[in-house]
């Protein structure tokens, strides 16, 4: 027998219910970048590509000492910041686009972070990924952020068959009010990286099973399962 396919207001009513269970299982949510004003928030998302955020947040304290303005980055010796956030991986490309947005800021918005995202995607190294971490978390306006996490999930979860990261962002946002895009995010993140694995979810110990279309894709006996939960500090 072919299952009814879900009507989008059981859509709606599903993933609205997954993401009170997610309020319930991270009542406390934050970016794991550390960061005290929108520049620094840039700064380590650009940072965090292809690398852990714990790595990030080792290398980024000398890092937002020796440049504590857009004008330092700008007229930034290449050779030191090179040096300063090699082990972050990639540390060629990235002081490219560190020294690029302090030069950007500096030319077009007065050395300050613009907090709309059709001005953010023009600066270097800057996507709707980071822009949409530096609006919701440094600005406080909501923005869906489409990492390899949040995408994985919002398909298991039957939210989007998309992979394009627009794509999904349009869908899953049409889902939530707006208001719950920014926490929604960042729950989702903190869910992939300590159950929802790519290879091996811990679905018989996630508490999100009984909504979600994907149970069974990982081990789902719960002394198996709690093995594979992960817990802190993440990528």
């Amino acid at each position: 027998m072919t299952a009814t396919p879900e009507s989008h207001t059981a859509l709606v009513r599903r993933a609205r219910r997954i993401n009170r269970e997610l309020k319930e299982l991270y009542p406390e949510v934050h970016t794991e970048l550390n960061f005290s004003s929108p520049l620094e928030l840039i700064v380590a998302t650009i940072l965090s590509a292809q690398t852990t955020d714990v790595r990030v947040n080792l290398v980024t304290p000398a890092l937002f000492a020796r440049y504590p303005a857009a004008a330092d980055y700008a007229a930034a010796d290449r050779a030191e910041m090179e040096k300063m956030i090699q082990s972050t991986g990639f540390f060629r490309a990235k002081t490219n686009s560190l020294i690029g947005l302090g030069q950007a800021l500096c030319e077009r918005y007065g050395g300050e972070v613009p907090a709309k995202l059709a001005d953010l995607v023009t600066l270097p190294g800057v996507g709707r990924k980071t822009a949409n971490v530096v609006l919701g978390n440094a600005f406080g306006i909501p923005g869906i952020t489409v990492d390899t996490h949040f995408g994985r999930l919002a398909r298991r979860f039957g939210w989007t068959t998309e992979t394009d990261p627009v794509k999904v962002e349009t869908e899953v946002g049409a889902l939530f009010p707006r208001k719950e895009w920014t926490d929604l995010s960042q729950r989702m993140i903190w869910h992939g990286r300590r159950v929802c694995h790519s290879r091996r979810p811990a679905c018989g110990a996630c508490g999100l099973a009984r909504w979600c279309p994907s149970y069974g894709e990982g081990p789902t006996d719960p002394v198996v399962a709690a093995k594979l939960v992960k817990t802190g500090p993440f990528s």
